[in-house]
């Protein structure tokens, strides 16, 4: 039994070391290949084209309500 474990440890070993390997290749961020791809999802600034807003001080004055 105790042969076993000896017999098995390196393999075990070796096994670990690889699924570290497969794991960061999985989880690594992008390559530097794709970071000019990116560009295109920056948010743009959008102006506005309609007309000025109306100031308080240059807005109509308010009507009187009946209640």
């Amino acid at each position: 039994m105790l042969w076993i474990a000896v017999l098995l440890l390196p393999l075990l070993s070796v096994l670990l070391v690889v699924m570290d390997r497969v794991e960061e290749r999985l989880l690594a961020p992008g390559r530097a290949k794709r970071r000019h791809a990116a560009t295109g999802r920056h948010l743009r600034l959008v102006r506005d084209t309609g007309p000025a807003p109306v100031a308080a001080d240059e807005a109509p004055p308010a009507r009187p309500r009946a209640a």
